[in-house]
């Protein structure tokens, strides 16, 4: 399972410019183990292993998988998948969050955040919630503190995310969010035997940032 991840995007690579300049904001911590962050509606923490059985009930449905590549289909491989997250954290080459919902104890769905190039200069960001938690504001509030935590804590400059095109719901979340398309990806990502076409959004730190100062701070 070391290629396990829950994204619709593939790799991108071979930018070096600014590595080297931003590798020494970038903060050791997070690598030892997640900090947890709350927010108005859902904490986000590192996953554990019991998180097994509620996301394998919660993104494994035909609604949240259609889009993103497949995800497990039994509690062993997302067990496995965990394992695999840990392992990537340590290494400093990603982070994946658990998101949990006040009131509750398991997930229900997680974002990712990956390094396009050593230092995290530039990022890739993915998210999966399980669908009964839809339109409730629970993405919002996760995504918020996702992204602080890019910008503030890792030293992201540039985050990107890319969506199918057919996935509506996927693209007016990153639209909502602040995110700015700046263009499509022709048949970049291949799901059930056909290449989709994604669109790729970014954030940028100094917009987040001027954005930030509108919502207001969301620093936890």
């Amino acid at each position: 399972m070391e290629k396990m991840t829950l994204r619709d995007v593939q790799p991108v690579m071979n930018r070096t410019a600014v590595t080297v300049a931003r590798t020494q904001t970038t903060t050791s911590d997070w690598k030892q183990a997640l900090p947890v962050l709350t927010g108005s509606m859902v904490t986000l923490r590192e996953l554990r292993i019991s998180d097994a059985t509620s996301l394998l009930a919660m993104l494994s449905t035909e609604e949240v998988a259609r889009f993103i590549s497949p995800p497990p289909t039994t509690i062993e491989g997302f067990e496995r998948f965990i394992a695999w997250t840990h392992r990537e954290r340590a290494a400093g080459n990603y982070t994946c969050f658990a998101v949990v919902p006040h009131g509750m104890d398991s997930a229900i769905g997680i974002f990712q955040v990956r390094q396009l190039e050593p230092g995290f200069a530039t990022a890739e960001w993915g998210f999966a919630i399980g669908s009964a938690f839809w339109g409730t504001g629970v993405f919002m509030d996760g995504a918020r503190m996702v992204i602080d935590f890019a910008f503030d804590t890792i030293g992201t400059h540039r985050l990107e995310a890319r969506a199918a095109i057919l996935n509506g719901r996927g693209n007016g979340a990153l639209r909502k969010i602040g995110a700015m398309q700046e263009g499509i990806l022709r048949k970049s990502f291949l799901r059930n035997g056909e290449y989709l076409d994604q669109a790729l959004w970014t954030i940028l730190d100094e917009d987040w940032r001027a954005q930030r100062v509108i919502w207001g701070s969301r620093v936890h």
